[in-house]
């Protein structure tokens, strides 16, 4: 497998030097330099195979000779040992559930696989490996638990201050052993503006082994597209011909990796990108003017971007070509108030209870249905589990949550954080002074 800089096409780097250094020298992505084909005939009988055999398929169609199929096999395998089920909430409409995970999230799928992906690469005697991750809310969560205790490795989380859930914090910020947590009084997009400007620090990476496991890192977005398949796998197997994806969307990996899924012959009939008030990416489609803000605080966290890295990769998947995404992905914006009100309605009218980004999600597939009468096949993504959210959600529909094993014993863990101001020099201190 050969990666390209979205920069730079004519840079050319092997999947394990986009493992190990996620960020090309030029600021730009690292992008497949061949966007594999699957059989036709994978897909036609896509729902005889477990979630484990089409992640093995796909990621072998991506990765290619990098890794051998047996050792590849085994990754995917320990990874994904859980699953992400599609649920039917009527005829029409059904939600994939991506929080079965060890932290409750979507983040579970490409922390885990990238994880075990490094560990394959890292020989015995290399250098420890930093793992620089900025998190706005579940990210961070995620790797902590896909790294923790992994041989060779530190991982050092960025978290802004005040704007994660206390059960997010906690599965930060109690780890121990190689975790690290890092409180920065800003927003989330300073926390990635902090590593982003470390990894191109050339004195630092000079003394530091460097990588990243945000979703700038092609290791995470790869097994992203594992669930898409899946879900149409599932929704195959019940008689559903094609489908419609609602993301939620911050970072905008998540859809990213649904349009290479897309593009590596999934028959999805079209996007929708749901997102909060931070809504750089439904402007640009709506003025074909790239403008980025600063990022608002939401009850959906982990959405409050303000200038998604992850667009870069979408706009290079369809050649810059700005009518052609506007045809593949519609977008809807919500706020606060009408987040709340999705969560509600899904509560009184299907029993279900939802994060603020999965009410966001429904709410945005609700409002695509309206816009496109006759859309069948309609699922929104589930990305974080309710009981990361007590003070989003109604207390009557809270009730109802069923928390997950180990959650319990999270606020019992000591709380081990650094505070830092946004203030690159003293961040770079700290990774200099604690290495």
């Amino acid at each position: 497998m050969k990666l390209y800089s979205t920069n730079n096409k004519d840079l050319r780097v092997s999947f394990q030097e986009a493992v190990f250094n996620s960020l090309p020298a030029d600021k730009g992505l690292y992008m497949p330099e061949v966007i594999p084909q699957l059989d036709p005939a994978f897909i036609r009988n896509i729902e005889q195979y477990s979630l484990q055999d089409i992640g093995f398929t796909v990621a072998k169609a991506l990765i290619g000779d990098d890794i051998p199929a047996d050792a590849l096999k085994a990754i995917v395998h320990d990874a994904i040992n859980f699953d992400a089920p599609v649920k039917l909430l009527d005829a029409g409409m059904g939600v994939l559930e991506l929080f079965h995970g060890p932290s409750y999230a979507f983040k579970d799928f490409g922390a885990r696989f990238m994880s075990r992906i490094m560990g394959y690469f890292s020989q015995e005697g290399d250098q420890l490996l930093d793992v620089l991750v900025a998190t706005s809310g579940d990210t961070g969560g995620a790797v902590a638990l896909g790294f923790l205790g992994v041989e060779g490795t530190r991982v050092t989380i960025l978290y802004p201050k005040g704007k994660v859930s206390k059960v997010q914090e906690e599965q930060l910020t109690t780890n121990g052993q190689n975790i690290r947590a890092l409180e920065i009084e800003g927003t989330f997009d300073d926390c990635q503006a902090l590593v982003k400007k470390a990894f191109n620090d050339e004195t630092l990476n000079d003394v530091l082994r460097l990588t990243s496991a945000n979703s700038i890192n092609i290791a995470r977005l790869i097994p992203q597209t594992f669930y898409y398949f899946w879900a149409y796998a599932q929704l195959k197997a019940q008689g559903v011909s094609e489908v419609v994806f609602t993301v939620p969307s911050g970072n905008f990996g998540n859809i990213g990796a649904g349009l290479l899924a897309y593009k590596m012959g999934l028959p999805v009939k079209h996007f929708v990108a749901a997102t909060n008030v931070n809504d750089t990416v439904p402007r640009f489609l709506s003025s074909g003017a790239y403008s980025p803000k600063p990022s608002v605080q939401t009850l959906a966290n982990a959405m409050d971007v303000g200038d998604p890295s992850n667009w870069v990769r979408i706009m290079d998947l369809f050649g810059r070509d700005l009518e052609m995404v506007r045809s593949l992905i519609s977008t809807y914006t919500f706020n606060d108030a009408e987040t709340k009100v999705g969560m509600q309605e899904l509560f009184e009218r299907y029993g279900y209870v939802a994060c603020p980004h999965t009410a966001i999600a429904y709410l945005a597939a609700r409002q695509y249905q309206e816009d496109a009468p006759g859309t069948y096949g309609s699922v929104f993504l589930s990305t974080a589990h309710p009981c990361k959210f007590p003070d989003a959600i109604s207390k009557e529909a809270f009730a109802k949550v069923t928390l997950p094993q180990g959650a319990e014993a999270l606020a019992e863990k000591e709380k081990l954080a650094t505070v830092l101001p946004v203030d690159y020099d003293l961040f770079k201190d700290y990774l200099l002074q604690h290495k």
